[in-house]
């Protein structure tokens, strides 16, 4: 399996084309997880639809433009729709896709939608996933999150069982908040943890194999 942990969606990015083209490749499929979404922000498919609908959503462009710097042609990304998909369409486009790929938000939130879709051992059988922000981390087994403006207090979640060995720090600026959030994984947790630095990291496991992209500091 490859797990890729991106600090943001821009994967047509310079620090990471080289180390991604090997594995995302023209004519591969991609199933967007597009789950992360906060509820007072989207509460209906017109909601959603106005961030990742192909016909005027904000990201839509963004998104599929990045994996057509790959070869990955428009028609064979997939969105996963919250509000219009039943649960074996949801399945469906993840079992015959080549790539998972989970969008930003919130990863406590996408992981509790993923298990009311049952979606989780159709995701965990993929060859490929990926994803960025609040998706780089619930590929985790369990990952903590720093308190920010979603998140008042430190705290562990369950993510998806993909990896075990190490903890993530996203969107690194090196705040007291980070650092005293990673002190306390190192202490409690004994597992090193890496922080993407803001806008510029990634994390890439190959069949155990780290490779780092970018810049990513390393905390043990």
């Amino acid at each position: 399996m490859v797990n890729i942990l991106l600090e943001g969606y821009d994967i047509g990015a310079s620090y990471l084309y080289d180390g991604l083209k090997k594995y995302l490749r023209c004519g591969m499929t991609v199933a967007v997880v597009a789950f992360a979404f906060r509820d007072d922000r989207i509460r209906s498919a017109a909601d959603w639809n106005g961030l990742y609908g192909r016909e005027d959503g904000k990201y839509y462009r963004g998104i599929v433009d990045g994996f057509a710097s790959y070869g990955i042609i428009e028609e064979d990304v997939t969105f996963l729709n919250y509000f219009t998909d039943s649960k074996e369409d949801a399945r469906d486009k993840v079992e015959k896709a080549d790539i998972v790929y989970f969008l930003g938000g919130l990863p406590d939130r996408m992981t509790e939608r993923i298990a009311e879709f049952g979606l989780e051992e159709a995701i965990c059988c993929k060859e490929i996933v990926m994803g960025y922000s609040a998706g780089a981390l619930i590929q985790l087994a369990e990952y903590h999150l720093s308190p920010d403006e979603d998140y008042s207090e430190f705290s562990y979640y369950k993510g998806l069982p993909l990896l075990n060995d190490f903890y993530l720090e996203v969107h690194y600026v090196g705040s007291e908040v980070q650092k005293e959030s990673i002190c306390r994984v190192l202490s409690e947790r004994k597992k090193k943890v890496y922080a993407t630095e803001y806008g510029c990291g990634a994390v890439v496991v190959c069949d155990g194999r780290i490779t780092l992209l970018g810049d990513v500091k390393e905390f043990i």
